[in-house]
């Protein structure tokens, strides 16, 4: 081309959760049969909503207005209700269904709410990252992702003083990113630490966003919404139906924009995400239509607890494939369907293996582990000796080397089996 017509931040567009599907399917078509633990989708994984839940949908269906477009705000009946959810909690930020904007998925609201912001209004966010805002955001600047740490010796905390100091020392910083619960880590903030973050955004005059898709999978209750904590600063809360139904393929996720008359330049910030929403003319109609019939369904805090209580089980269950192992760190999750494997520094280096008998298969992992990052390294082999495929952890932006999987399997006999393999060849990978 005679001008170089490639984004300055493309080349930081980076999806390791997915991108690791295509390793995967190499070694498939050598003969491995595969495990795919990668994905956060539990339908594939063999979670069926609710017959309850589908026949509404069944029902909408007949509706000639769910075949339709919708405003490019969403449907205001559904945004309606979703705002008078929001007025209903406690001591909260009181919102309109103006303050609520549809997308279709919340990977769209995230590509939206990077893409407006100006090059040089960066926001921090948490290492572990989650692939799409850390590259959403890179993409957007142009530059690295900056990030505050995840503390792995304090459940995947935060760290405040980290967070604190960043802020304070680069003005570049206009927002804070939370995520709770955690993806990977399923880590759920308590009340007081968020608060003590919506303080020092408020000293610093920045804005939060906070991504919400898991905020009612959260074990044992203590389910908080960021309206709830974040006081009178600016924010941005992401929610979704992908997670909760489950229904990934509606691709249907909406934001919350919170105390947006605080800040003339955050509300004019907020107008730009509208205009752009309205070059798509509007979000799918119909899933937008099933969620006061479905929220509002008198089963529906049953199916949420139900499905809280199944998470935080088989989270359990993978707390115990790891204990007693001394090269990981293995946090039990406090919500989200996540659990991370984080192997001790120093247990890692680049002459450890798996026994892999097709030997198609141990050349062509002998071949993709030259200079990758040693928790890769690991994940190939894992692959080539077992099918089971899991996500690097420093595929989420971490220093820390270890791999994410899901709690999703359906299947008792073969979620245990994962993780009794899991565990396995980690004490054969790290003898080696």
């Amino acid at each position: 081309m005679r001008r170089d017509i490639v984004h300055p931040g493309a080349g930081n567009l980076t999806y390791e959760i997915r991108e690791i599907v295509a390793v995967g399917r190499q070694l498939r078509d050598l003969g491995v049969e595969m495990t795919w633990e990668n994905i956060g989708d539990p339908v594939q994984k063999g979670e069926t909503p609710p017959d309850w839940m589908r026949q509404i949908v069944r029902e909408l269906i007949d509706e000639p207005l769910s075949w339709a477009y919708c405003d490019t705000e969403g449907v205001l009946a559904t945004r309606e209700f979703l705002a008078a959810k929001v007025n209903e909690r406690p001591g909260g930020v009181q919102i309109t269904a103006a303050d609520i904007l549809f997308f279709n998925g919340l990977g769209d609201a995230v590509s939206k709410v990077y893409g407006q912001l100006r090059r040089e209004a960066r926001v921090l966010g948490p290492s572990p990252a989650y692939s799409t805002h850390s590259s959403a955001e890179s993409a957007s600047s142009g530059y690295k992702h900056l990030t505050y740490n995840l503390d792995p010796y304090n459940g995947w905390m935060p760290d405040v003083e980290d967070i604190r100091m960043k802020v304070k020392y680069n003005d570049a910083i206009a927002g804070i990113l939370l995520l709770s619960p955690d993806n990977p880590t399923g880590a759920v903030y308590p009340r007081a630490l968020v608060e003590e973050i919506a303080e020092i955004a408020r000293q610093h005059d920045c804005f939060i966003i906070t991504d919400e898709i898991y905020a009612h999978i959260v074990y044992g209750g203590g389910r908080l919404h960021a309206s709830e904590w974040v006081g009178d600063v600016p924010a941005i809360a992401m929610r979704g139906i992908s997670k909760e139904y489950p229904w990934p393929g509606s691709r249907c996720g909406w934001i919350e924009i919170l105390n947006r008359k605080r800040d003339e330049n955050f509300s004019r910030y907020c107008d730009s995400l509208l205009a752009a929403k309205r070059l798509e003319v509007s979000s799918t109609t119909l899933p937008q239509m099933s969620i006061p019939r479905v929220i509002g369904d008198a089963r529906y805090a049953a199916h949420l607890r139900r499905r809280e209580d199944l998470f935080e089980r088989r989270a359990g269950e993978a707390v115990a494939a790891f204990a007693g192992c001394d090269a990981v760190v293995a946090n039990k999750p406090g919500g989200a369907f996540y659990f991370t494997v984080m192997f001790k520094d120093g247990i890692l280096n680049d002459h450890q293996t798996l026994p892999i008998d097709n030997r198609a298969v141990r050349q062509r992992i002998e071949q993709m582990v030259q200079g990758v990052a040693p928790d890769k390294r690991f994940v190939y082999y894992l692959m080539g000796a077992t099918g089971i495929v899991v996500v690097p952890l420093t595929g989420f932006q971490s220093e820390h080397h270890g791999f994410r999987i899901t709690l999703l399997e359906s299947d008792d006999k073969k979620r245990a089996w994962i993780l009794r393999t899991l565990r396995q060849s980690i004490d054969t990978y790290v003898v080696a």
